[in-house]
């Protein structure tokens, strides 16, 4: 199961630290198109979840802090899963 959470951890820290967009938010944007609900010009986080998750004021410094807490928090969950397992 790691190795399908490896790859989703490093394409969130990509997505932070590029600024890109999730390639989702269009396909989303498509089908809420098509029934007939408005679409939205910025990504699914800002539209659903950035005030519950980034604090006002973010900044580009801030987006590389968090792509940093999340790259530090796996490693370490991964260090210690993979400690107790050799145990």
């Amino acid at each position: 199961m790691s190795w399908l959470h490896i790859p989703a951890v490093f394409w969130a820290v990509l997505i932070e630290f590029a600024g890109w967009i999730c390639p989702l938010t269009p396909l989303e944007n498509h089908f809420r198109t098509l029934a007939g609900q408005s679409w939205y010009d910025h990504g699914f986080i800002h539209h659903y979840l950035l005030k519950i998750i980034y604090p006002d004021g973010l900044t580009r410094q801030v987006q590389i802090f968090l792509g940093l807490g999340v790259l530090t928090f796996n490693l370490l969950v991964y260090a210690v899963y993979l400690k107790k397992r050799k145990v």
